[in-house]
Order: structure tokens, then sequence, then C-alpha cells
């Protein structure tokens, strides 16, 4: 059985390097350096899953996305985990493209923003999100803090007063209000990063567009933001990153027309990283899509 596995692998890598050699140039994502290498942020853990507890709830206990817990255990029930399980804790990344700092970079395809204080990957800091819904697609762009509000709030948007037209206009600043305690206007006036009453709609698509965190991470990113900060939103779903001589790749490709095979191939091409990977584990991660950062180092074995 081993056997045949490691022949499907081969099989299909062999298919990658054909499909490298038809496919036209890799694409980069929305304003990123095509020759970026990312750096590596965090360590994967391991959790036993306790009795009567949810991966939703584990996700928040260790500040991750609902997104992101579900991706790195597949097989696993979210809602009712059987205790003892042990789960995957997915707790790092590769860093996306940076262009200046002071900045913070929000990736759609992983649900999750970046904040960039200062050189060096020591000083960046990462949270989960919520994004726009399909529909109400939170736009990719680059933009600029244009206020801090404390206890902002809510001026209900007509599009969702047709749909609830129970709701005031105004939301005043309290628990029923969807924005939480702390909110950064961008310069698209319509987005905003804000908290939540709802935390189990973080790492999901489950906005009219803005982007929702977590109270505490809100509060800690507030901290941080200031008037005129650069803020780029990309979907970048698949990273590259090395870390100690070893290269890792992390995929978020929530359909595989997203991303092509070839390109994945051109893009390790493009930073030198060809002869450094093995083709089998690179198909591998392609096809578990786990979320989280993957070793596909060569090792000569």
């Amino acid at each position: 059985m081993v056997g045949r596995i490691s022949l499907v692998f081969r099989a299909a890598a062999a298919a990658l390097v054909v499909l490298t050699i038809f496919a036209g140039p890799a694409q980069p994502a929305e304003s990123m350096p095509s020759t970026y290498i990312g750096g590596y942020l965090g360590e994967l853990r391991q959790y036993k899953v306790r009795q009567g507890e949810s991966l939703i709830e584990i996700a928040r206990r260790f500040d991750l996305g609902y997104n992101e817990i579900r991706d790195a255990n597949p097989g696993v029930d979210p809602v009712i985990p059987a205790p003892g399980t042990v789960v995957t804790i997915p707790s790092a990344w590769i860093s996306p493209a940076v262009i200046e700092r002071p900045s913070i970079v929000v990736n759609l395809a992983e649900l999750r923003l970046y904040v960039f204080s200062k050189i060096g990957d020591a000083a960046v800091q990462s949270f989960p999100l919520g994004i726009g819904d399909e529909g109400t697609d939170t736009p990719v762009g680059k933009f600029v803090i244009v206020e801090k509000i404390i206890n902002p709030s809510w001026h209900v948007p007509q599009s969702i007063r047709r749909q609830r037209p129970q709701l005031p206009a105004v939301v005043a600043p309290g628990a029923r209000n969807p924005l939480g305690r702390h909110a950064l206007r961008l310069s698209r006036q319509d987005i905003l990063i804000h908290g939540t009453n709802r935390p189990w709609g973080i790492g999901r698509r489950s906005s009219h567009g803005c982007l929702r965190l977590y109270p505490k991470d809100i509060a800690s990113l507030f901290a941080m933001a200031h008037k005129g900060m650069q803020i780029q939103i990309i979907y970048q779903p698949v990273k590259v990153g090395t870390k100690e001589g070893r290269v890792f790749i992390e995929f978020h490709c929530q359909g595989r027309d997203a991303v092509g095979v070839g390109d994945i191939l051109h893009m390790m091409a493009d930073r030198n990283l060809l002869r450094r990977i093995d083709m089998g584990k690179l198909v591998r991660a392609y096809y578990e899509n786990k979320g989280y950062p993957i070793d596909i180092t060569w090792t000569g074995k």
C-alpha cells in the first residue's frame, strides 16, 4: 500500500513538472514582489480535547480562527470532537510581503491580519479575522487608517436594513452593537476593522465587507495602530518561507482554481528554491491544503 501511495505522489510530481513547462508565468499576489520569501512565525502545537469542548472554543483559546483549526484537523468533528482527540494547533504562519513599516497586511485567503511594526520577524504580530461574505466581499487594495473610534455607534447600511427592517438606523454602543468597543476606519469609508459581539464568526466569511477581530485582539491592534498607517488587503493563497535553511510552503486554497500547479513551480523557480524542494512533499502539501507551513525541503533520502 505504501508503495502504491509513493507511486501516486511521484506521478503527480511528474505531472507538475510537465504542467509548469506549458504554463504561463506565475501571477504574483496583489502588489506583492514576485521573488518575496517570507519569514516563519510561531510554532505548531498539539492539544488533547477535553470533555465538552468544541474546536471553535479551542480556536478562540489559542487566538485562531475557525477556518484555521478546521483545515489543520480534517476528519475531526468541529462541534463535537471526541474527548481525548489530539488536535493540531496551527499557531505557525509564513509572513506575507511588506513594503512599508509600520504597516498592516490583511490576507483574505487565510483570514488573517499581520502587523509589521519594525524590521525583523520578531516585530510581527498576527490576528485571525472574519471577512466579507460572498456578495459583500472585502475589497483588496491599499488604504490608510483615517480614524480611530472607541465605543463606535453602528450606522446600519441601507442594504442591511432592507434585509432586516426591524433594525434601527443607528445602533448605540453596547452588547448588541456588532462593532464591539474599538474600530479603525479606513480610507474607503465603508470599510472598518473592528471588534465583534459574535466571536464564532472569526475565521469565517461572516461580515458585509468589514474586518472583524476578537475583542481582545482589536484592543491590542487599536493600541498599535495610528492615523495614516498603511493598510494593504491582499488575496495570497500560497506563501513560501524559509527557516534555518529549510523551505516551507503554506496553502489556503478554497477551490483548486485559486492557484495553478504550474504557478506554484514558477513561484519556486522565481525564488531560486526549485532545487531545494522535494517534489513529492510539495504535491502532498498541495492536496492536503492544511493551512499551516509544511516543510518541503529536499533531504536527499
